[in-house]
């Protein structure tokens, strides 16, 4: 399976299960991840990295990423379950 089998390039998002994933969903959440998991990131740059990572949780979620993937980072992985 290639990427453009599931998103073609004229296509920005798809429906799966109901929740609405947008093209740059899992490249969007791997830029905030990383921001999250850098202690010496600034509070006003992690405030916004959790509330854009936390915005595309259910599409990542409907994708079943979490299923086949899992966070290494031990905190950034607690947060992320902890928006269950």
């Amino acid at each position: 399976m290639r990427a453009e089998d599931i998103l073609p390039g004229h296509q920005n998002e798809v429906l799966v299960g109901g929740i609405v994933a947008r093209k740059g969903s899992v490249a969007a959440f791997l830029a905030n991840a990383r921001v999250l998991a850098d202690p010496t990131a600034p509070a006003p740059a992690r405030a916004q990295a959790e509330r854009d990572a936390r915005e595309v949780l259910p599409a990542l979620h409907a994708l079943g990423l979490f299923e086949v993937m899992a966070v290494r980072d031990p905190a950034l992985r607690a947060w992320v379950e902890a928006q269950q």
